[in-house]
């Protein structure tokens, strides 16, 4: 993929996310998607398996993604956790009540829209061991081996370059550390016509990758015990599928892996 084409996405995502964040309203629950878009992308707080009660309506109604990777993270008091695509802060938020106030939480988003929401929302939750930076989740502004773990929430699949992502991912978990996420990946491929789709790719539908694709870039990366379950269906181990072709059917994937020591 051209760079140009690379920066294209970047900026169609920007601004179709920078919209939501304008928009948002604390009674009215944000969406990701578009009419047109696959309801799989556009799941709400109510997925998460932990306790969301305590959140302001307007960080609930700002969850635009498509799982729970806190509670697949499995955070431990003390840890450093490092959030691609934060968005309005959610996740980070609930990551850092369970790493306590001896751990650190750190979002990385693109969006300054999202970046200026994601602060006054947290004046709101005041919680401290909370920081957020711009920047691109595909050149992380944060220094090397200095996470435990890293989450994202229906974000790398925006990236037209996850390679890049999961690259940087490693770089900056310290050795032992873990990536789970939530995000949508695909059994078979999108044609190019439908990759070519700007408003699809940014709607969290044809940026997603073959099981197989995404595995691949994760092990070139270097991690080790890589698992992909199907969020509907997560008995079955995904990560060592081969493409058989055929027409792309989405899903919603529990992802971990980990940097080895």
């Amino acid at each position: 993929m051209s760079s140009q084409i690379q920066e294209q996405i970047h900026e169609e995502v920007k601004t179709r996310y920078g919209r939501i964040a304008e928009k948002a309203q604390p009674e009215v629950l944000s969406s990701c998607c578009d009419d047109d878009s696959a309801a799989s992308c556009c799941d709400t707080v109510s997925l998460y398996d932990i306790d969301t009660a305590w959140l302001p309506g307007d960080v609930k109604n700002l969850s635009l993604g498509c799982g729970d990777p806190i509670t697949l993270a499995e955070l431990q008091l003390g840890q450093t956790v490092l959030d691609l695509g934060s968005g309005g802060g959610i996740d980070c938020f609930m990551a850092a009540r369970q790493v306590g106030e001896t751990g650190h939480v750190i979002g990385v988003d693109m969006t300054p829209a999202m970046m200026q929401k994601a602060n006054v929302n947290k004046a709101k939750v005041d919680l401290p061991n909370v920081e957020f930076r711009l920047g691109q989740i595909e050149d992380l502004p944060v220094e090397s081996s200095s996470v435990d773990v890293i989450i994202s929430n229906c974000v790398i699949n925006l990236s037209p370059d996850k390679a890049a992502v999961f690259r940087e991912s490693f770089r900056v978990l310290k050795p032992g550390g873990r990536l789970a996420a939530s995000d949508m990946v695909t059994l078979g491929r999108f044609t190019a016509k439908e990759r070519a789709d700007m408003s699809a790719w940014a709607g969290c539908i044809t940026g997603a990758e073959d099981v197989s694709d995404y595995v691949s870039a994760i092990k070139a990366a270097g991690f080790r015990n890589i698992s992909v379950r199907d969020k509907g269906n997560p008995d079955v181990e995904l990560a060592d599928s081969i493409s058989l072709g055929g027409s792309a059917k989405i899903f919603s994937a529990r992802v971990t892996a980990e940097k080895p020591f």
